[in-house]
């Protein structure tokens, strides 16, 4: 077992919320709102609604996939794109082929998964 460090977690998980805040903001939220069929007035229902606790809730799905992170970092980082390809592709791709949604949004969504899991490894890594 890989000693767990907290302080590793707790930076993984800061860096996967501002990678998600760039990705389906400044760089993809356009495309992400198209092809998602968000609207601006359903962002700003959300918002009413209360972000914080919506925020409060990812942070803590952040911590827990640190958190499992840190048990197979030991193992390299090539196996987060593996633990990515046997998961996290396959399991959204139920969203195209029974909700239809796009492709486009399948590719955008898992490339950010991909893209934060490596990150988040990353960190990780550089604090084991």
């Amino acid at each position: 077992m890989v000693d767990v460090n907290y302080l590793a977690i707790l930076a993984a998980a800061v860096v996967s919320m501002i990678i998600g805040s760039l990705w389906y903001g400044p760089l993809f939220g356009k495309v992400w709102m198209r092809l998602s069929g968000v609207t601006m007035e359903s962002i700003d229902k959300a918002k009413a609604r209360s972000m914080g606790k919506t925020y409060l809730l990812a942070f803590i799905g952040s911590l827990v996939t640190a958190c499992v992170l840190s048990r197979f970092i030991s193992s390299g980082i090539s196996v987060v794109f593996l633990l990515w390809l046997g998961f996290i592709a396959p399991i959204y791709l139920a969203s195209v082929l029974w909700e239809g949604k796009p492709w486009k949004l399948w590719l955008l969504n898992n490339a950010y998964y991909l893209v934060t899991l490596l990150a988040m490894a990353l960190v990780i890594r550089a604090w084991v």
